[in-house]
């Protein structure tokens, strides 16, 4: 939608407001013409209804707002003495229109007391509008589905991503289910509507996104009902629905990418990572002929990725670190560790070049405001921006090129773009293939690891990785758990709690 019709749509909800309460207002002590008043008819509504003020903040926040209508509703019906099961349900499924009848009934009942039971129901609900409101604009839970970022990120990793570093990106579709994402759990059906649409903004973080951050986002070239559903291709998704995606940033806006033999160079320098980046690679691994004990050894090695023998004295391996690779030429009947190179593929961005996924580059990553020539040779790095990212027309006319109908020779970027990779350098689907990713689609920065969990481990204990549980993504050094002092602290709380309510019930005994 565009903003006229933005304003437009508002408006028309707050004559429906007006013709809908204004009664309601003057029973409660009001003047029929503050229901017409926008924003301020919310606020005096929240007086009569006895809620906070704030709360008319959250009515106007994506997703969130869908949960604190049917509330304000259910509140106002209350309010106006319809109280029952049947009134409460008949507000919720007629959209709220059932509080036409209350105010154009005979008799107004205007009642503001509250028993218990509606307490703890309201309690219940802001509970859910809080949850809701936390999961979309300040902190996201995601679970590492890929070994991508293996050794860094373990698959089954559960973290907590900050929505507030990068600052947050209210949800664009405006119609939703509430803390999910493409799919509703379970019923496998479309958890949002692609219309309306809200304009993409982002409130100011506090960090900016620098190279070596690991980062989650929206997978730029998504058109799968949801995520590795690979027989509905072609569906176009609305940004903030495309899957969620996990890698570590590599080049940001502005800079000069190359990869040499797997090496990635930064403005003409090695990018260095940070220590817990582990970077891994595919080897062969060629045997003197003798019968070596590979399962144990990759278990020794806590190698998670597959491996395999592609000739009776060669096995193959995904994914090894450099400190793997070491220890391996050190065990017997080991001949030799050599390392894959990966050969020239189309399939490598931007598909036309000789490039592979270890030998890449150099490429600039766009600035917003940056601009650059377009001809026949960079078309193909920047034409995914103009034509998807950026929402314009593009064509290719007797070797002249068009944006929006008039020839263009150059094109000035709208937004800043980053280059996100694996540190599995073999076995990760990444910018490499795809190319940049818009600032857009950034989601936020994994901060916490709450729980992780080894589906190779043997019973439930031996599943929980618990060297792993309330670990932080970031810093330096060996991750650390935090879990001892969470259950320190659970402990305390439980032990106050139990304490305050037995001294409580004493002093209603005597």
């Amino acid at each position: 939608m565009t903003t006229i019709q933005w304003i437009i749509f508002f408006l028309f909800v707050q004559i429906i407001h007006f013709a809908g309460t204004w009664k309601l207002y003057v029973a409660a002590g009001r003047k029929a013409w503050e229901a017409a008043i926008p924003v301020y008819n919310a606020i005096v509504l929240m007086k009569i209804i006895q809620r906070p003020t704030w709360w008319v903040l959250i009515l106007f926040l994506p997703v969130v707002n869908l949960i604190m209508f049917p509330v304000i509703w259910v509140e106002t019906l209350r309010t106006f003495g319809k109280k029952s099961q049947k009134d409460t349900i008949l507000g919720i499924v007629t959209l709220g229109f059932y509080i036409y009848s209350v105010n154009y009934s005979q008799n107004i009942v205007y009642d503001n007391n509250r028993s218990f039971k509606e307490h703890t129901l309201s309690s219940i609900l802001y509970a859910i509008v809080f949850a809701a409101t936390v999961h979309a604009y300040f902190m996201q839970p995601f679970i590492i589905p890929t070994s991508s970022l293996e050794k860094s990120l373990l698959v089954g990793d559960f973290l907590l991503v900050s929505k507030f570093h990068y600052g947050a990106r209210p949800p664009m579709t405006t119609v939703a289910a509430p803390m999910v994402h493409d799919t509703i759990p379970l019923a496998k059906i479309k958890s949002y509507t692609n219309f309306p649409q809200a304009p993409y903004l982002r409130v100011p973080g506090f960090q900016e996104i620098k190279p070596t951050d690991i980062v989650v986002f929206n997978w730029p070239v998504d058109t799968v009902r949801f995520f590795r559903d690979k027989t509905s291709v072609g569906i176009r998704k609305p940004i903030d629905k495309k899957s969620n995606y996990v890698k570590r940033c590599v080049g940001v806006a502005g800079d000069s990418l190359q990869i040499k033999d797997g090496v990635v160079y930064t403005n003409g320098k090695v990018l260095p990572l940070p220590e817990r980046a582990k970077l891994q690679q595919s080897y062969k691994v060629v045997t003197d002929g003798t019968n070596v004990n590979f399962s144990g050894i990759l278990y020794d090695l806590k190698v998670t990725d597959p491996a395999g023998y592609i000739a009776q004295d060669t096995l193959y391996v995904v994914a090894l670190t450099e400190e793997s690779v070491a220890r391996l030429k050190s065990y017997p009947g080991v001949k030799d560790v050599i390392k894959i190179k990966n050969t020239p593929d189309t399939k490598v961005f931007p598909h036309t070049k000789n490039w592979s996924i270890d030998n890449f580059g150099p490429i600039y990553i766009p600035k917003a405001g940056a601009t650059v020539a377009l001809t026949s040779e960079t078309l193909p790095f920047y034409k995914e921006i103009i034509k998807e990212y950026e929402h314009n027309t593009l064509e290719v006319k007797n070797n002249q090129i068009y944006i929006n109908g008039a020839v263009a020779t150059t094109y000035t970027f709208q937004q800043n773009y980053y280059w996100m990779m694996g540190d599995n350098r073999h076995n990760s689907e990444d910018s490499r293939i795809w190319g940049y990713v818009p600032e857009d689609h950034i989601v936020g920065k994994p901060v916490f690891i709450w729980m992780s969990w080894d589906t190779n481990g043997k019973g439930i204990i031996n599943k929980i990785r618990w060297e792993r549980m309330f670990t932080t993504v970031g810093g330096d050094g060996k991750p650390y758990s935090y879990f001892k002092f969470f259950l320190l602290f659970l402990a305390l709380y439980l032990g106050w709690d139990y304490y305050r309510t037995r001294k409580a019930k004493n002093k209603i005994e005597e």
